[in-house]
């Protein structure tokens, strides 16, 4: 199934649908944009999968969520500069064969990330 990601808003209780995300393939400290997208409303990419299997490689991959910018989005009253602004998790991919599932659990003061199924 390749790589895929999902987020919950721990606010709410709900998932975040609408929240910006980027995905980057990184070598070092640097980095390169591979695709922008939002969220749908069950806080996941809109066209599925972010690699399929045969597209995903070995190596070094960063999703960065704009945080603020949902809870903003959301009506929600941030302190400036807020607590949490983007949230990156950098990660790799060893097995080009495994699924790779990127969760994000996120609240404007927290957040929490594993490598799911």
């Amino acid at each position: 199934m390749g790589l895929s990601t999902h987020v919950l808003d721990t606010m709410h209780g709900a998932p975040a649908g609408g929240m910006a995300v980027s995905l980057f393939t990184t070598n070092g400290q640097a980095a390169t944009l591979v695709k922008q997208f939002t969220l749908n409303s069950d806080g996941r990419n809109p066209d599925g999968p972010l690699y399929d299997n045969a597209s995903l490689k070995v190596g070094t991959y960063r999703l960065v969520f704009d945080v603020a910018g949902y809870f903003k989005l959301l009506g929600i009253t941030l302190p400036e500069p807020n607590f949490l602004n983007q949230v990156s998790i950098d990660f790799g991919v060893a097995d080009i064969h495994a699924h790779y599932h990127v969760p994000l659990l996120v609240s404007p003061w927290s957040y929490s990330t594993y490598r799911g199924s």
